[in-house]
């Protein structure tokens, strides 16, 4: 019985032996990996740079009472467009009302008093030449006539504040724009502290994004040439990409730099100008602003699938005249749609792998297929929509 087992476990080892013998072989002498290669060219291209930002009004106008009083009404729908001058709330006008009326009044008899102490002067005048009243008669009369004026001056401006204080009881749109839900409702009792609702001028509309402070010195001389242009720069202007991703159909332009770079963050505010004619963006929208920062001619580029990091360098498979794989080390520029731009390391006309890389290593021998080539598209958000 030993022996039975013994021979059992020797032909058991040598058909593991021989089978991992011809596993070797197949390794050393199989056939040549395949990989999908793409040649590399050269073109003219656009490179686009990208910050996130948020949409804020043109003119923002938050509306609070002038005066204290009851709300009446509320004359405009919670998120209409209102134009410049149209009544927004009513307050009671009732005591406005009286409180101009007594101050009419009392300006009616200043003005009385003005007139009679006027006639006192104008007697008393030549009477005091000829000695008929004594001088402090008539020096009387001139003050008193003089505090009279004073008096109608003072009571006019009375009236003009009660006036203006019975207009402020109509709350009136200082500009077009749409306007907010209301945060009061009829029936309270507002004051000059109480925020009734608040307007935003929504076409065009400003998208502020921070950009460091190495990119304002590289592109100020863009920005102060885009602020001065009256309309969108060059044919595509800046972009703008929404929260779900689609790109809006209006082109924008740089509107202006803020004053001063961030000690906290080292950016610098910049705002551009998008039109708005229906309204679709509103203030406080989230909003990925993309602009054209720089033209390169004839640049090489490389497909992202293309690139391997390794240890922070940026690896690139390349497979010479022989079919042979060799790995170049490369340095790579900005991103360009699906591709980078490659600053050294490459030339135009070398195969790179776009894939199979898993499958090679440095100086095999591999069987290439060459990719086709990708539909053109735009490197522009505007891929999306198509516009």
């Amino acid at each position: 019985m030993p022996t039975r087992l013994s021979a059992l476990s020797i032909g058991v080892l040598l058909a593991a032996l021989a089978l991992a013998c011809k596993e070797q072989e197949t390794a050393a002498g199989g056939p040549a990996p395949e990989v999908i290669v793409a040649t590399l060219e050269k073109q003219d291209v656009e490179i686009y740079s990208e910050w996130v930002g948020t949409t804020t009004g043109f003119v923002n106008a938050q509306i609070y009472p002038k005066i204290q009083g009851y709300l009446l009404k509320q004359a405009y729908h919670d998120g209409s467009v209102v134009q410049e001058g149209d009544l927004l709330f009513q307050i009671d006008p009732r005591q406005f009302q009286a409180t101009l009326d007594e101050a009419q009044g009392q300006l009616a008899r200043a003005r009385a008093a003005l007139e009679k102490n006027a006639l006192d002067v104008a007697r008393y005048t030549p009477l005091a030449a000829e000695g008929a009243v004594s001088q402090q008669e008539l020096d009387n009369a001139v003050q008193a006539r003089a505090a009279s004026a004073a008096q109608v001056d003072s009571m006019r401006a009375s009236v003009e504040q009660a006036r203006l204080n019975l207009q402020w009881a109509q709350v009136k749109s200082p500009i077009t724009g749409v306007a907010a839900i209301a945060n009061a409702q009829v029936g309270d009792l507002v004051s000059p502290q109480t925020l009734l609702t608040s307007i935003s001028q929504l076409d065009p509309i400003k998208v502020t994004f921070p950009i460091s402070e190495i990119e304002y010195l590289r592109f100020a001389n863009v920005i102060r040439a885009r602020e001065e242009a009256p309309e969108p720069s060059g044919p595509a202007g800046i972009h703008l990409i929404l929260a779900d991703g689609s790109t809006y159909p209006e082109r924008g332009r740089l509107r202006v730099a803020g004053l001063a770079v961030a000690t906290t963050t080292g950016t610098i505010d910049v705002q551009a100008e998008f039109p708005n004619p229906n309204n679709l963006l509103r203030p406080g929208q989230f909003a990925k602003v993309r602009a054209v920062t720089d033209r390169r001619k004839d640049a090489l580029l490389v497909p992202q699938r293309a690139v391997r990091d390794l240890q922070g360098m940026s690896q690139v498979a390349v497979v010479g005249a022989d079919d042979k794989v060799a790995f170049k080390t490369v340095k790579l520029g900005p991103p360009h749609g699906s591709d980078f731009v490659v600053e050294s390391g490459l030339a135009a006309g070398e195969r790179v792998v776009v894939e199979g890389l898993q499958k090679i290593r440095d100086g095999i021998l591999v069987k290439p297929a060459t990719a086709p080539k990708p539909a053109a598209a735009p490197a522009s958000p505007t891929a999306e929509t198509g516009k």
